[in-house]
């Protein structure tokens, strides 16, 4: 193995210093961005999505469980396929229990267009408890870009997709489907930065 310099503690304050300012200036610039993140205008959603759950049929506002925003994991799943994408299981994997996403009146859920009786024993398999829905009875799928057309033939994107709700009328505020922004997210706080309201329920300015 090829050790980095080796220095003087006086050097390595010296250089750790100076990292500290770019990583202070990067801190920065990533506040600056989740705040105008949390400005961007909404769209309301107006068609009636229909999903298959766990407890059968189930709308977008079902999703919510009563909470005020959501976060759709677009989990590449085609319906030929006979389990789920690794890279997506890899993001759930690192999720863990959504009660600090729930303390923040935020839902999770996972859909994908293959069957549900097709996710059933995969997330068992995998151990995982996140509410999982199938979109194979509509175009949720393709009217989030996360199934797109290529060659002729739909294509899964792995991806984000964040809800707000006014009482009964639900509005999309955010979507990313970028492997990068992905991995980087890291678990909670990373989720609830892509929302609306931001890491604080009252959807006040993170610090």
């Amino acid at each position: 193995m090829s050790l980095p310099e080796i220095v003087t503690r006086a050097r390595w304050r010296a250089a750790r210093e100076e990292l500290r300012r770019k990583e202070e200036a990067v801190a920065r610039a990533r506040d600056a961005l989740g705040a105008e993140r949390r400005r961007l205008p909404v769209v309301e959603v107006d068609p009636e999505y229909v999903f298959e759950g766990g407890d059968g049929k189930a709308t977008l506002l079902d999703l919510f469980d009563g909470r005020a925003q959501l976060v759709v994991h677009h989990f590449m799943f085609d319906p030929e396929w006979t389990e789920g994408c690794p890279g997506c299981a890899a993001f759930l994997d690192q999720l863990g229990h959504l009660d600090r996403l729930r303390a923040r009146d935020t839902a999770f859920a996972a859909v994908s267009r293959a069957p549900f009786t097709r996710i059933l024993p995969f997330k068992a398999r995998m151990g995982w408890a996140v509410p999982w829905y199938s979109s194979a009875l509509g175009d949720f799928n393709r009217d989030f870009e996360a199934t797109v057309e290529h060659e002729g033939r739909p294509v899964e994107r792995p991806g984000l997709s964040c809800f707000l709700r006014d009482r009964d009328r639900v509005f999309h505020t955010y979507s990313v489907h970028d492997d990068d922004t992905l991995d980087a997210l890291g678990a909670v706080p990373g989720l609830l930065d892509l929302t609306a309201l931001g890491r604080h329920p009252n959807g006040g300015e993170a610090h």
